[in-house]
């Protein structure tokens, strides 16, 4: 059996929290893709490529979580294209929210013994 090394589960893990961690951000308010880019570069264990976020955001807004807008910039720049979270969305965020809770709650009471 090929061993995982930590960078495989890592990914693994980023994978099932970006969605979640994305719908936390946006359900404060409103960010464009290279905002939420930047803002989860914060985090090591958080940062993704555009080629990761993109997508997820499309699919997201396919899935009526996520609506979105086209706002022109003051600085001369093209428009940006931002998020809001819907209705379905704030829902579903607090679905994750209930689900993240029980596993941090199983994880701590697995590590507490």
């Amino acid at each position: 059996m090929e061993h995982m090394n930590i960078e495989d589960w890592k990914s693994q893990i980023k994978r099932g929290t970006l969605e979640f961690c994305i719908l936390l951000m946006i359900s404060k308010r409103s960010y464009y893709g290279y905002e939420i880019i930047s803002e989860l570069d914060k985090w090591q264990i958080l940062a993704a490529k555009e080629s990761t976020i993109y997508p997820l955001l499309r699919r997201l807004l396919k899935e009526g979580f996520l609506s979105s807008y086209w706002q022109e910039t003051t600085e001369g720049l093209p428009p940006r294209k931002y998020y809001s979270i819907t209705d379905a969305g704030k829902t579903y965020l607090d679905l994750m929210s209930v689900e993240w809770e029980n596993l941090l709650t199983a994880i701590d009471g697995i590590q507490d013994g």
